[in-house]
Order: C-alpha cells, then structure tokens, then sequence
C-alpha cells in the first residue's frame, strides 16, 4: 500500500550533453528527504520518461538500490511505461526484486491501443512487478484515454491503489459511483486547478511545484483537501510559487530554480528547453 497523500514527481538529471546523471538526480531526492518529503515519483511525470531508455531506466534503479537510507525510508515510486510492452515488461521484473514501494503505469504515446489491449498491457506489467500501483491516464500527452469501464475494471486489481488524471468532474464522478474499490485514490497531477479537482473527487497530489517548496505545496494540498480555510498570506505565498514554476515550461523552470540551489540537476533533453 502506498500511503502517503503526496508524492513529489522529481525531474531527471541530465549533463549538458544530455546524457544521464544518476547521482545529480539522486542529490535532489536526498535534498527533499532532508525536507521531509516522503515520497518521491521517479522516471514519472515531468515530461522525461520517454526520453529514457529502458538501459537508462535501469541504472536509475540500481543507484538509487544504493541508497539504502532513502530506500528504507521513503515511498520510492517509479514510473513504467514505454511505446513497447515488451520494454515495459522488462522494467517491471527488474522493479520487482527491489524496494521500490509501487509503481505509475503509464501508457504507450502515439500507438493508441484499443480497450481491450490496453487491459492486456496493464495486466501483465502489474503482475510482473508484483508493486501497488498508481494507473497514469495521461491523453492531452499519450493520446490514448483509459475507459471509465477499463478504469472500473483494473481497481478490481488488488495491487491498483490508485488512478491519476482520471478524467473531467463527470468521468471521475461516474467512476465513484461503480467502483467496487472504495480505496481507490484519486491523484491530481500537478497544482494547476488543483482547488476544483479536489471538489470533483481528487484526494491525492501528484506535486510538480513540490520540488522547489515542498512544505509549503504539502500544507497547502492538506488544508484544500480537509476544506480548512487557507490565509491569505498563504494563497499569496503559493501563488509567488506557481508562478515561478509554471509560468512557462514547468520542467524548465524547476530545473533552473534547483540548479541555483547547488544541485546538479543540469538541462533537460532538447527540443525542451533549447529556447
């Protein structure tokens, strides 16, 4: 089970050659655990998971097995998907012999499977990492969009712990009404909105602006979500964070703003970021 509410979705480190730097992506996660943060989404979503190769995934995974602080000790969820099952297959079995506490299941851009594949491909990736897992329903990016009957259908599953991005207010609010997995958590991606996706049923965050203000994104969602009033001081002291992330390209910006903190981080993949 994974029990924290919010996870934060850390970027990828890159060098300026745009090959991969494990340990700059590792010094971010540490950084955040000395924040407090609990939970982190790995290879997930901020845009660079496709850019990854299934090689590339894997050496994520045995430097951050190195860490036995940060592996012991936080929720560690990594992102699986690829235009391939067969790639994703592979990286769910190597998952399944580590601590890795779960899994985001995303699904293949471009290719479109129908419904029916789409089970198929979730299915068998489920049951070779053997994690609780988070199902990624991304169609503005992937252009495919997981059913409500599909949706429905895996939270039968009892390694499906939760779904992000269900959908608009009607899907997400059709969904909690046949499910059969009173469980099953809603995760909102990202801040963005993030006020009315509450209201519609939303009761997870997967946090993008966490990154640069962990407490104060976490405190902010909490009070949201348990409809305590939030300050104006504090309205005001997370729109001053929004704006610095999202105004713009988000992945860029957070990489900005954690390179000045010291934390090699470096560049993202162009065509990102080569303005």
């Amino acid at each position: 089970m994974l029990t924290e509410k919010v996870h934060i979705a850390v970027p990828t480190a890159f060098f300026e050659d745009e090959s991969l730097n494990i340990q700059g992506t590792i010094s971010h996660i540490r950084d955040l655990y000395k924040q407090g943060v609990k939970s982190v989404l790995v290879s997930g979503s901020t845009g660079e998971q496709h850019s990854l190769s299934l090689q590339e995934k894997i050496e994520i995974i045995n430097g951050l097995e190195l860490e036995e602080e940060l592996i012991s000790n936080m929720e560690i969820i990594f992102g699986v998907a690829s235009i391939r099952q067969k790639q994703a297959e592979e990286l769910a079995d190597k998952i399944r012999h580590t601590k890795i506490s779960g899994i985001m299941l995303g699904y293949p851009p471009y290719v479109i499977p129908t419904q029916e594949e789409a089970l198929v491909y979730t299915k068998t990736i489920i049951n070779l990492s053997n994690k609780p897992t988070i199902l990624y329903n991304n169609p503005k990016r992937t252009g495919f969009d997981l059913s409500e009957k599909s949706i429905i259908q895996l939270s039968k599953l009892d390694l499906v712990v939760g779904i992000k991005d269900a959908g608009n207010k009607g899907k997400v609010e059709r969904i909690k009404k046949e499910l059969h997995n009173n469980n099953l958590y809603f995760y909102a991606g990202g801040e963005v909105d993030l006020e009315e996706r509450v209201s519609h049923g939303y009761n997870r965050l997967s946090s993008i602006a966490g990154n640069v203000s962990p407490t104060e994104i976490s405190e902010w969602f909490e009070k949201i979500h348990m409809k305590q009033k939030v300050s104006t001081q504090e309205s005001e002291k997370v729109a001053n964070i929004m704006e610095q992330v999202y105004q713009g390209n988000a992945i860029v910006n957070l990489k900005q703003i954690i390179n000045r903190k010291g934390i090699p981080i470096g560049i993202c993949r162009s065509p990102i970021g080569n303005i």
